[in-house]
């Protein structure tokens, strides 16, 4: 089955050709405009029977989609880990309001709190709802492989600066990866105001109607908890916490 995205060519019984404009996976609603209208058009997967451009029917997925890209990046990254690319690290971590996670990709010395930015190796799972890609010319559904394939095209520069070995960590993501995937996920991002830090590292599903994680408790990345004592950031760290009424955009 072909991908749905924006940019899309459909085809519908009573309105002819148009493009998507927007997909929400969650619902199964697209926006779509037809010929030279300036509005656009609501439409539902499930019922008003649209086609791709070439006559092959386009069905929604009853199952419930992945609300944010946490797995799928996970599986990429333990993909280039095992390819030798052991310095590329996966940072999660909530948005204040509680209601999506963010992910950053980064490269260069294991240090979470102060991680190295990048234009496009971070998203918001508030984004992926209506637009499922990562941004790097990936398609909506890519698999590991795929989605590798189109990061190392988008920024080879970056990617190369992962060829080295980190086996501890290596060790860590992979034992975490065949724990989790593909139903769950994991975040890194604590707030000391939300108590201690918890012993285990935190798991959060990537979809609805996923049952509570019941696997073995997991630890955390090498080196993590010299990051903390006491539920606190060390002094020596550059670390701070997002208030609680930061605009979502604020990042750190």
């Amino acid at each position: 089955m072909k991908p749905v995205a924006p940019g899309t060519v459909i085809f519908h019984r009573h309105r002819g050709y148009g493009v998507i404009t927007s997909v929400n996976l969650l619902t199964g609603w697209v926006a779509a405009r037809f010929g030279d209208e300036v509005r656009t058009l609501d439409l539902n997967l499930s019922h008003d029977d649209l086609q791709h451009a070439d006559g092959e029917p386009i069905r929604f997925r009853r199952d419930a989609p992945d609300r944010m890209p946490h797995a799928r990046l996970m599986a990429m990254v333990r993909e280039l880990h095992r390819a030798g690319y052991q310095r590329l690290y996966l940072y999660s971590w909530p948005k204040p309001s509680g209601l999506h996670w963010r992910w950053h990709l980064f490269t260069g010395q294991r240090n979470w709190i102060d991680r190295a930015w990048r234009e496009g190796w971070y998203g918001s799972g508030a984004d992926y709802n209506f637009n499922p890609v990562m941004g790097w010319g990936d398609q909506p559904g890519a698999t590991a492989s795929e989605l590798v394939s189109a990061f190392a095209r988008f920024d080879p520069q970056g990617v190369a600066q992962a060829l080295k070995r980190d086996e501890d960590h290596t060790a860590w993501f992979d034992a975490v990866c065949e724990a989790l995937l593909p139903n769950y996920a994991y975040t890194l991002g604590w707030d000391y105001r939300d108590g201690p830090v918890p012993d285990h590292l935190p798991v959060i599903p990537v979809r609805r109607g996923v049952p509570a994680y019941s696997g073995p408790p997991l630890p955390w990345p090498p080196g993590w908890t010299k990051l903390w004592t006491g539920g606190r950031a060390l002094v020596t760290s550059s670390f701070k916490t997002n208030p609680a009424d930061a605009p979502s955009g604020v990042v750190r």
